[in-house]
């Protein structure tokens, strides 16, 4: 196999980072944001992931009830 080959697979190119590179995104956000803006940023992130899951469990919910009313017509 050639070198560019193994360079140049998808899941290669979108692991996850390392130790150092996530050392270098923390402080990028320490310098962007502040440590005060910080903890109002991670409510947000937070907030934000809390509605996300709540919406993809009320769309589960409207699937699951429509298959039950399918099986429940047949």
């Amino acid at each position: 196999m050639k070198m560019t080959s193994i360079l140049l697979k998808p899941s290669l190119l979108l692991s996850m980072p390392g130790g150092s590179e996530w050392i270098f995104i923390l402080l990028a956000i320490i310098i962007f944001f502040g440590g005060r803006k910080i903890p109002e940023l991670m409510r947000g992130v937070g907030k934000g992931i809390r509605e996300f899951n709540d919406a993809k469990g009320n769309v589960k919910k409207e699937i699951e009830q429509g298959m039950a009313e399918k099986d429940a017509k047949q």
